[in-house]
């Protein structure tokens, strides 16, 4: 792990100790920015290492600090009775939580190829792929357009929909999570398709950051979701 990579990880950690302990004694539950379990430029080529960097100290943690800010906010709007407040409020932890949630599932969704990433998936969630997809190039190759064709920001994600025991192919908006669409859908694979997430090494040539993306895909954590999610 680089050592500056350590550093700036230790000052996120330092400056929101104080939030932490503030919503502590008040009994909220706040959530913290997670560590990714590799270094910023472990992903190159295929996503450099100041894309990553910035996409976790500065956009992910801004998600984290704003969703804490508006739990504390509907904390105190609960607690005065003031009902426009606490829905005013709703929107704000949608998004900053979806924009959570989103980000550390993506973290875990990645690899280095040095390290597996890339990888095709094996045994059950292989098996499911073909029998879903046809193949594991067909499924590459749809969420790869629906990724591209998405307008605007959002997310393209592999899911296993629970009731119907099929994986699907699906897109949200902005920082919705996959849950606001479906209850019963259960995230396996997602990629951010947000500018913030490729721009500065692909231009606005979001096709290519997809066709590259898939080199460090990490379908390990993704069969393992599955198979426990189908347990």
């Amino acid at each position: 792990m680089a050592l500056r990579t350590l550093a700036s990880r230790k000052t996120l950690a330092a400056a929101a100790r104080p939030l932490a302990a503030a919503a502590a004694a008040r009994g909220v539950t706040i959530v913290a920015l997670p560590d990714l379990p590799y270094d910023y430029g472990a992903l190159e080529p295929a996503i450099s290492g100041e894309i990553m960097r910035l996409h976790h100290q500065k956009h992910h943690a801004t998600y984290v600090a704003n969703y804490n800010k508006a739990l504390e906010q509907l904390d105190a709007a609960v607690a005065k009775g003031d009902a426009p407040a606490v829905v005013h409020l709703q929107s704000a932890i949608k998004f900053n939580g979806g924009g959570h949630v989103n980000h550390s599932i993506f973290w875990n969704n990645l690899k280095p190829i040095s390290e597996g990433g890339g990888e095709p998936p094996h045994a059950k969630l292989g098996w499911a792929i073909d029998e879903d997809f046809g193949s594991f190039e067909a499924l590459v190759k749809k969420m790869s357009a629906e990724g591209a064709a998405l307008q605007g920001s959002g997310w393209v994600w592999l899911a296993l929909d629970k009731e119907a025991k099929k994986l699907s192919v699906e897109t949200t908006a902005n920082q919705d999570p996959l849950v606001t669409k479906r209850a019963n859908l259960v995230p396996l694979l997602g990629i951010d398709v947000w500018e913030h997430a490729y721009y500065l090494q692909y231009k606005n040539v979001r096709p290519d950051y997809l066709s590259n993306i898939w080199k460090v895909m990490n379908w390990k954590y993704a069969g393992e979701v599955y198979e426990n999610a189908t347990a």
